[in-house]
């Protein structure tokens, strides 16, 4: 395994990330009736043997790109790591991976059959634990009041980075890892007609429309919460699009039940929206998502791309519900988005995500 929340699911590995580099600088080998032994990059290997008394194995692997490095690494390390299990042929699972990689295993192990590790992983993260589920419920603590901190310091004259800044410092005083999103996102006016999703010098004006999605990561489990609100008195228009938004969110909530589908839950909003005539409007983009370990994980709700697929909500399922509606031509923009986080229980969805809607804005 070589993606981020993978290794950390598998290990607890809390790693420096270096930006385009995030697959090829720690990994994990997960063997049958073994631990996972933590495959590190040079510079988180001696905290990982001497800070972290769980991992019972660990090696110090290159990044995972210069060719001669790789091929080092899957002659010298890999292989007698599995000969010494007897798993020199058989099946290996890869879940992300450089090419050089992939070419130095068919070239060192040809005896290995290279196979979908990800899909498995991902399968193996859909349902929390309740101690994940409490972990989720603290990252979503401080995605509140990082959202709520844009939300205080949004006003005329001052530009979007401005905002990001306020947020991220709240994001790191209390205690957050990073944001949901590595480009934090503060889109205001006509920066949400299209959305721009990503924070500007843009100067935000009286009537314009702000969108706010930060979010956090605590403990390595994420919290993705969006809100929207106005700056000075809103249109007409722009309260018809949030109120339309605000229904849907709810309409799609009151769905996430077991027995239900991510299917139910894309049609509730997607029908609610359309009472309001602005159903083609809406975003081209999925409506919600799983969440985790993984900021963005399945399942999906609303994919319309081949190969969408539908699932029941189960138990301790958690998800980030999203829609967004963007009109064209409105004065201080016409895009909504507002996003919950919510949990699937035995009976009615929980709410994990409390900050307040606008209601300024609503019909």
């Amino acid at each position: 395994m070589w993606k981020d929340e993978n290794v950390r699911y598998l290990t607890a590995l809390r790693a420096q990330l270096i930006a385009g580099k995030t697959t090829s600088l720690n990994g994990s080998l997960l063997t049958p009736d073994h631990d996972p032994i933590l495959l590190g990059s040079g510079g988180e290997i001696d905290k990982a043997k001497f800070g972290m008394s769980w991992i019972g194995e660990a090696h110090a692997v290159p990044i995972m790109e210069q060719r001669e490095l790789v091929d080092g690494f899957v002659t010298d390390i890999l292989t007698p790591l599995l000969r010494e299990r007897g798993l020199t042929e058989g099946r290996l699972g890869v879940d992300q991976a450089n090419i050089s990689f992939i070419h130095s295993l068919s070239e060192h192990l040809p005896d290995l059959e290279l196979m979908d590790g990800d899909t498995i992983m991902q399968e193996a993260r859909w349902v929390k634990t309740d101690l994940e589920v409490a972990v989720i419920e603290e990252a979503c603590a401080i995605g509140d009041s990082v959202t709520q901190r844009a939300l205080d310091e949004t006003r005329a004259g001052r530009r979007e980075l401005e905002v990001a800044a306020d947020a991220m410092q709240t994001l790191f005083l209390l205690g957050g890892e990073m944001a949901h999103v590595i480009t934090p996102f503060v889109a205001s006016g006509e920066h949400m007609s299209p959305p721009h999703r990503l924070a500007t010098d843009k100067i935000i004006r009286n009537q314009d429309l702000c969108f706010i999605d930060i979010g956090a990561m605590w403990n390595g489990y994420f919290a993705d919460i969006g809100r929207t609100t106005i700056v000075g008195r809103p249109s007409k228009m722009q309260q018809k699009v949030y109120t339309a938004v605000y229904e849907g969110l709810m309409a799609g909530i009151e769905k996430m039940r077991p027995g239900n589908t991510n299917q139910d839950c894309a049609d509730a909003i997607i029908a609610k929206i359309a009472d309001h005539g602005l159903d083609d409007h809406l975003f081209s983009l999925f409506i919600g998502h799983g969440i985790g370990m993984g900021a963005n994980e399945p399942p999906y709700i609303g994919e319309t791309l081949p190969g969408s697929t539908v699932y029941e909500f189960r138990p301790n399922m958690v998800f980030a519900v999203e829609p967004l509606v963007w009109v064209p031509g409105v004065r201080g923009g016409g895009g909504v988005r507002l996003e919950d986080m919510i949990l699937i229980t035995e009976d009615e969805p929980h709410l994990l995500s409390r900050v307040e809607y606008e209601e300024r804005l609503l019909l």
